[in-house]
């Protein structure tokens, strides 16, 4: 007997499981958005205070940028590279 199922194809499946790091990696940004915001407050918060912004949230904002920038290029095909927490984090040059 025929099997009337056609088989999903390699590429088929590969793309829902890259649909599937896709939601991930979007909640994951939607987070991190929260957590810039955080940390923009508390920058702003020291600036008030101590007149200079501290060097390692600096620091980790511009790795918060090069981060967004990672899932933004893989959210839209512009990268197969699956960022943070399969890769490591970006330094913050």
């Amino acid at each position: 007997m025929v099997n009337d199922v056609p088989a999903v194809s390699g590429d088929k499946r590969n793309i829902w499981i890259r649909a599937l790091f896709m939601l991930l990696m979007a909640f994951v940004l939607h987070v991190s958005g929260t957590v810039l915001f955080v940390v923009t407050v508390i920058q702003f918060v020291i600036v008030l205070l101590n007149g200079t912004p501290n060097a390692h949230l600096v620091a980790f904002g511009r790795s918060m940028g090069i981060y967004f920038r990672q899932i933004v290029d893989f959210l839209t095909f512009a990268t197969e590279d699956i960022p943070f927490p399969f890769n490591e984090w970006p330094a913050g040059e």
